[in-house]
């Protein structure tokens, strides 16, 4: 059941975060897959930055600041 929350999480966290940096949506699959990576990327950046996110909510406003990071990282790479 876990994995099934976290990958709404992830999937819900990443459509957020396509619709929050326009043009950035990947489809379905693409945007769960960019949810969860942004996940454990938000997780990584907020720990660098002594951040900590409790709960529920603050797992996910820390998915959609790591899938913007990320969506951000792929446009940069396909820039050039």
């Amino acid at each position: 059941m876990n994995l099934l929350i976290f990958l709404a999480i992830g999937a819900l966290a990443g459509w957020v975060a396509g619709v929050l940096i326009r043009g950035g949506g990947f489809g379905l699959i693409g945007d769960m897959i960019v949810g969860i990576v942004g996940a454990i990327v938000g997780g990584w950046v907020f720990g660098l930055l002594g951040i900590s996110a409790g709960g529920g909510f603050g797992a996910f406003i820390m998915a959609v600041v790591g899938a913007m990071l990320l969506i951000l990282l792929v446009r940069l790479i396909k820039r050039t």
